[in-house]
């Protein structure tokens, strides 16, 4: 029972460190001809999925959106949302991670980057 005990503890420590923090890098959001460029809160998810934000709370990246995710749905392809004001998760649509520029995911009509 002791030995489980054990087990089950080190397991919960692995995952607990294996989860990536939240911090503040460079990122650049373009959609419908508007543009944020500046600092951002990158939050990373699983398989490579992250949220962006505005390191300024209570400010938006763009007009409506306050944050921005990024959902990878297979190799090099992802699915992307903004946040509304509203709290309404909004379909921008499929991104093909940038052959040229790894940090970028490019959509039919918005590019999201992260360095």
């Amino acid at each position: 029972m002791r030995f489980v005990a054990i087990i089950f503890s080190l397991l919960l420590m692995c995952n607990e460190t294996s989860l990536a923090a939240d911090r503040v890098s460079r990122c650049q959001i373009e959609s419908n001809h508007a543009i944020y460029k500046g600092m951002c809160v990158f939050s990373p998810g699983e398989m490579g999925s992250f949220t962006l934000s505005n390191p300024i709370e209570g400010k938006l990246l763009l007009e409506g959106i306050s944050s921005v995710i990024v959902i990878i749905t297979d190799k090099g392809v992802a699915e992307v949302r903004g946040l509304t004001l509203d709290g309404i998760n909004s379909r921008w649509g499929e991104a093909k991670r940038s052959l040229r520029e790894k940090a970028c995911w490019v959509g039919e009509d918005f590019k999201i980057c992260a360095w």
